[in-house]
């Protein structure tokens, strides 16, 4: 007999009745019954449910034994009494009555309970992980993170991927978010950079003649976290392909994501494949984001023409201030009630806005302050256009879209959760696509990139020499896209610039002159110069993909060593200081922060 276990705590069934068994694992939860003293042993597998008679010599070291201990045991395995079946259990039917019993290693008074799993503060959480992965959630949420990982490494083999792994210890590269560095010893004074994605490494696979490249990558960027994003760390799908167009890397990736999710979602719903197309500028007006929530029905709309020289003067003069400003609305189907009018008029002021005009549409008329200022006429114009009726209500936000479309955003999300609007058991994709190639640095008053430095312009070198004027440049588009899904960003990618002309031309617009361009991307510069392969790619972020298959509204939860919100490592106390010896063989001093003068 093996030394531990014959079985596994969640292999025993019907068929085993009458063997002699030996198992291992973890005291789960002990139970006195009238004298029979019942344990639930705990593995990676399942749990067994053990029974442990008075006369039994061991009977006193069960009673004192404490939960999460682990112990062996030997014993015979009995079939339950129909009333005592548990249904819910792989093993239900059957439990273990026990011969002998030992400790392995017993467990102090613990931190925090794994059976029940009741609410606890995440730094405990935290600083005892190992104790709360064994809590049957977190437990399974990490075995499905596994899984959802297997099943994506499938589907790129079988769509002809090959998996290459790319250096860890690199130099830095401007993909948005600050870096890691890592200080040289053999180079003093110089640092390597942990990447932020793999980014020039894939691209110069492609000019190396390797066709289509993926890897679970992992990524680095000192970033604050967020529910939906992990401090420091995280894992990306990453993928490149040569000879491709935009709807070839659609094609490659968008089957294989369906998949996964089709396959763990349980049976809830997912967009059939092809995803929806959505450009960018369309996003931003409809739904107010680049990752729309398309479970949510409601679309804005531009109603400006309506409120143009009209009664209701506070819009009509902000129309007439710029061409730039636009009125907007969301619509809201059975929000046409006073209650809820003033809820939202509520919500909007809690958010910095003074209010959000409102229509209420009833049968034949149109009430509220501004259909009373437009008139009836112009009312009913608004009503049409957004396909409303009696019942109904419409919100409306003015000014420069820039400078609202995010309210407007969260405002149509809070209509539809009011309002009962949002399908919340489905997966809903789509493809952003057609972002601008650069955006407005308000604070530093510069045109920067706006997704990725090596996306190819649409329209190449010439759209880019044909850009003179700044409005000019900010409406370059680039071959950039988004997989969103349930108002999540999944991935993002694009077509890569493979021209060095083109690459200096773009980087120079975005303020880098050429010898800047050389110094710090001259490998990929010269990679081009001797012949690259049109080629493009994304990347899709693991952890967000396991959290919403998941049903989690937190990252941690799906992760197995997360670091907290201030990005600490709890359980092994990382960030922790180096020592001098460290310190003097790498020629670093530290010097600590200057405290802020208060007035």
């Amino acid at each position: 007999m093996h030394a531990y276990r014959t079985h596994t705590c969640g292999a025993l069934r019907k068929n085993h009745v009458g063997e002699t068994v030996r198992l291992s694992g973890w005291v789960h939860r002990k139970r006195d019954h009238g004298g029979l003293l019942f344990i639930d042993l705990r593995d990676h597998y399942g749990l067994t449910q053990l029974v442990v008679e008075p006369e039994a010599p061991f009977f006193g070291a069960v009673e004192r034994v404490r939960q999460e201990s682990v112990i062996r045991i030997e014993g015979r395995v009995v079939a339950r009494t129909p009333d005592t079946v548990n249904p819910n259990l792989a093993t239900g039917e059957i439990e273990v009555r026990l011969d002998s019993f030992e400790v392995l290693s017993a467990a102090d008074e613990l931190p925090l309970p794994v059976f029940g799993e009741p609410d606890y503060p995440e730094e405990i959480r935290f600083r005892h992980r190992y104790l709360d992965l064994r809590r049957e959630t977190l437990h399974r949420n990490i075995m499905l993170r596994s899984a959802i990982i297997r099943a994506i490494r499938q589907g790129m083999e079988a769509k002809g991927f090959t998996d290459f792994q790319t250096p860890i210890l690199t130099a830095s590269s401007p993909e948005g978010a600050r870096d890691f560095l890592v200080p040289s010893r053999l180079h003093p004074g110089r640092f390597y950079a942990l990447p932020q994605a793999p980014q020039i490494f894939k691209q110069l696979i492609m000019v190396a003649g390797f066709d289509r490249y993926y890897q679970i990558a992992p990524c680095f960027r000192d970033e604050d976290a967020r529910a939906d994003r992990a401090a420091g760390e995280f894992y990306q799908l990453d993928l490149e392909m040569s000879f491709v167009e935009r709807q070839d890397v659609f094609d490659a990736v968008g089957p294989v994501a369906r998949d996964v999710f089709a396959q763990f979602s349980g049976g809830r719903p997912v967009t059939d494949y092809p995803f929806p197309m959505i450009a960018y500028d369309e996003a931003m007006l409809k739904y107010g984001t680049d990752k729309p929530d398309l479970r949510n029905p409601l679309e804005m709309q531009v109603v400006s023409d309506h409120f143009r020289g009209s009664g209701f003067k506070v819009f009509a003069s902000i129309l007439e201030a710029s061409p730039k400003n636009e009125v907007r609305a969301i619509p809201a189907p059975k929000g046409g009630s006073r209650a809820f009018c003033d809820r939202m008029n509520a919500w909007a002021q809690r958010e910095g806005l003074p209010g959000m005009g409102y229509m209420i549409f009833e049968e034949g008329e149109a009430k509220g302050p501004l259909a009373k200022n437009i008139g009836p006429e112009r009312s009913e114009a608004v009503r049409a256009q957004l396909g409303l009726k009696a019942g109904d209500a419409a919100f409306f936000l003015a000014g420069n879209p820039k400078d609202f479309v995010a309210i407007a955003g969260k405002a149509r999300n809070v209509v539809a959760e009011e309002l009962g609007l949002l399908d919340r058991d489905r997966f809903e994709f789509c493809w952003i696509v057609d972002f601008p190639m650069y955006e407005w640095n308000e604070e530093k008053k510069v045109i920067e990139f706006g997704h990725n430095p090596f996306s190819m312009p649409q329209g190449g070198l010439e759209a880019l020499e044909a850009a003179k004027t700044d409005e000019e440049i900010l409406a370059v588009k680039a071959f950039q896209y988004d997989l969103v899904c349930n108002g999540y960003e999944l991935g993002s990618g694009a077509i890569r610039n493979h021209r060095p002309d083109v690459m200096i031309k773009a980087f120079e617009i975005a303020g880098y002159g050429r010898e800047v361009v050389e110094e710090k991307f001259g490998g990929m510069l010269n990679a081009f110069r001797y012949g690259a392969p049109p080629h493009g790619g994304c990347a899709l972020g693991i952890d967000r993909i396991v959290m919403l298959l998941a049903d989690r509204q937190n990252i941690r939860e799906v992760t197995m060593f997360p670091m907290n919100q201030q990005a600490q490592d709890l359980l092994l106390g990382a960030p922790g200081e180096a020592s001098p010896e460290q310190l003097k063989e790498l020629h670093i001093r530290v010097v600590p922060p200057i405290a802020e003068k208060k007035d």
